[in-house]
């Protein structure tokens, strides 16, 4: 039986982590929901109502994004944010997971597989970050500057939400209020540009491939053809290092699927879960 979302903050791994959880009884599987980077649960707004009817969902906003909380002394090194959805999961009691990330999201997924393996049944990956190495020596020493946060506010006013938008979509008309009043709601408050800082010297670079490899859950991996975030050959690449995936490939369209095919995505996602092999 399907029933209402709770949401709020966990205390996990030392910082406030908000989620939303739709409890689901009819259903034995949880799909946990990872965002982006400078992103948040309001990503998968259009994919939640479609997922929730068959399935539990937890849907959470990865600090310092979203509502989470933004903490100075907060490791946020992609495996600390890993272990922070693993305590997450476990504070729930949560089992026969199933992981979805998009862009970073994806790149946690990977990481939580790299540290637990177990703790999921399947992953999907969305157009996942991968490959990209730690930030250069010169920024990680400049994030260190006093106010260099507002360096880094500066940057994301300058390049804007709709041009961020632009450059995540193939189809330009779908932007609206709604969506970049979504994207924007987060940014307002100067706490997440100090946290950005941080992250720009936490973050230790994605995966590498000998990793990767001994990753044997089975990911379906769904990518735009226009990615220009993440473009369609890291995916080719992410595919053949992880030894049991299927990549899925969707025309016209680019980077924030759940976005722009949040319907093909959920039945690509629906036909992956029902199918016991990857090919």
């Amino acid at each position: 039986m399907e029933q209402n979302v709770v949401s709020g903050y966990k205390p996990v791994n030392n910082i406030d982590v908000y989620y939303e959880f739709y409890p689901n009884q009819a259903s034995e599987q949880t799909i946990v929901l990872l965002h982006g980077f400078l992103s948040s649960t309001f990503t998968f707004r259009h994919m939640i109502p479609l997922l929730k009817k068959e399935f539990q969902v937890l849907s959470v906003d990865l600090p310092p994004f979203g509502k989470s909380a933004k903490c100075s002394r907060y490791k946020y090194s992609y495996q600390n944010i890993a272990q922070t959805v693993i305590k997450l999961t476990e504070s729930f009691g949560l089992q026969k997971m199933i992981l979805i990330g998009h862009s970073m999201g994806g790149q946690i997924v990977l990481n939580i597989l790299h540290l637990k393996q177990e703790i999921a049944e399947k992953a999907i990956l969305l157009c996942s970050s991968a490959y990209l190495k730690r930030s250069k020596m010169p920024l990680i020493l400049s994030s260190y500057l006093p106010y260099f946060h507002r360096f880094v506010k500066y940057w994301f006013a300058r390049t804007g939400v709709e041009k961020n938008l632009q450059a995540s979509l193939y189809n330009h008309s779908i932007i609206n209020e709604e969506m970049m009043n979504g994207y924007l709601e987060p940014f307002l408050q100067d706490e997440i540009f100090v946290a950005l800082t941080r992250m720009i010297r936490d973050r230790e670079g994605d995966l590498p491939a000998k990793i990767l490899k001994q990753i044997k859950t089975p990911c379906l991996l769904i990518w735009g053809d226009h990615d220009k975030s993440v473009p369609l050959k890291i995916g080719e690449k992410l595919s053949k290092d992880l030894t049991n995936s299927k990549l899925i490939v969707l025309e016209k369209t680019g980077h924030a699927l759940p976005e722009e095919r949040p319907i093909e995505v959920y039945h690509y996602i629906k036909g992956f879960l029902a199918n016991n092999q990857t090919g």
